[in-house]
């Protein structure tokens, strides 16, 4: 490696430093009261707010879907690692199957032929189709509620608080650069510190740009969220619609069954 090359890189080096340098002064005088600090407009300010909300409550909503779909903190961890693992979750049977089958295998047990053991058998039945409608409203809330919230999450929100943080440094790069022009003695640094905050103004307008436009994503964000909680209740009312009508011809078997026994 040429002298010019390794000189060319350890003013680059040196250059970086005092950029971060300045950045952990300005922080630190700020947090001492001593420093002026850029502030955002008040617009900027509820967009940031709006987004924060945004985050926090979709997290909790996504932690308490997954809580309702799967009650169990166990499996619902076992499910996670396969997430991440990236495999195929492992098929379980749900409760209301688990009790199903116990039921018929006693009325099978007992003997179909007897009341009791045919009224398990039916109870049994009816639970298995209760199972299996509960495995359908899961499988579609995963992949019509949870997953948008998910991939919200990790994919606009990231890049949000991603230039959101970007943001920060630039405007303390913006402060540091306003605190040298006020600091400066010489014509000559007054004139590298007027061009240094130039460009450090260019550079902040340009990053609140990018971070207002994804911060005004967010209503999109809501539109969508709102679509998908549509789906969600749909599934809900399609659940419980299905429940009671399982139910409903349960009940007028066993009433039938008695009818019979009597």
């Amino acid at each position: 490696m040429d002298f010019n090359s390794m000189n060319s890189k350890f003013k680059k080096f040196a250059g970086e430093a005092s950029t971060v340098f300045n950045r952990a002064v300005q922080f630190t005088e700020e947090k001492l009261g001593t420093a002026e600090k850029t502030e955002l407009d008040a617009h900027f300010e509820n967009l940031l707010q709006r987004a924060d909300k945004t985050k926090l409550w979709t997290e909790n909503i996504k932690r308490a879907t997954e809580a309702l779909i799967q009650p169990n903190p166990n499996q619902r961890m076992e499910d996670m690692l396969y997430e991440k693992l990236e495999k195929r979750k492992k098929d379980r049977m749900t409760y209301y199957e688990t009790l199903g089958n116990c039921m018929v295998d006693a009325g099978h047990d007992f003997g179909p032929g007897t009341s009791y053991g045919n009224a398990l058998v039916k109870c049994g039945q009816a639970q298995i189709q209760i199972g299996n409608a509960e495995r359908e409203f899961v499988s579609t809330t995963i992949n019509n509620f949870l997953t948008p919230l998910y991939n919200f999450l990790e994919g606009d929100m990231k890049t949000i608080l991603k230039e959101k943080k970007l943001l920060e440094v630039k405007r303390l790069d913006l402060d540091a650069a306003k605190s040298r022009l006020r600091k400066a003695k010489s014509t000559t640094t007054t004139q590298q510190a007027e061009a240094d905050l130039r460009t450090a103004q260019s550079e902040f307008d340009r990053q609140s740009e990018i971070t207002k436009i994804l911060l005004e994503g967010i209503n999109s964000t809501h539109a969508h969220h709102l679509r998908c909680l549509n789906d969600f209740i749909e599934a809900q009312t399609k659940f419980y619609a299905q429940c009671q009508q399982y139910m409903t011809d349960l009940q007028k078997q066993l009433g039938s069954s008695l009818s019979t026994s009597e």
